[in-house]
């Protein structure tokens, strides 16, 4: 018995051509995300450690002064939204490789889509109700 391959140059049906490639756009997302990450992250760790008295500054007076003002709500909100959906990319990633079951295949899935989309709420809550200054208007950020 032998098996017929379809020729490369082969026509693709009209169904499968008006499909969203989500293995492509997934690819794509990785690399734009982690070169905008690689330099969201360095900035980080440089205004926090470098530019200021290093890890021991670091506290909810900093936290608050820092995003008091709204640039760095952004840059922290980005932040999290790119580190978060990257690496949930990558988890289905790791899914698709090694869970052949189709049930386990399908509920790891769902269980990371649950987690990022949790996180993603939940940080996004904190950055954007976080109030710099919540009773002491004495503090040197809050005037």
């Amino acid at each position: 018995m032998s098996a017929t391959i379809e020729s490369p140059r082969t026509p693709v049906s009209p169904r499968k051509k008006s499909r969203t490639n989500w293995e492509k756009w997934g690819w794509i997302y990785m690399r734009v995300s982690g070169v905008v990450l690689v330099i969201l992250i360095f900035g980080h760790l440089f205004v926090n450690l470098v530019a200021g008295q290093g890890i021991a500054a670091i506290d909810w007076a900093f936290v608050a002064g820092k995003w008091a003002n709204p640039f760095w709500r952004i840059w922290d909100g980005l932040m999290l939204w790119l580190a978060l959906i990257h690496g949930g990319n990558g988890m289905r990633t790791l899914v698709n490789d090694y869970a052949h079951n189709v049930t386990v295949n399908r509920v790891l899935k769902w269980a990371i889509l649950l987690a990022v989309v949790i996180l993603i709420i939940l940080g996004t809550y904190t950055v954007t109700a976080f109030d710099p200054c919540p009773t002491d208007p004495s503090l040197s950020f809050c005037k």
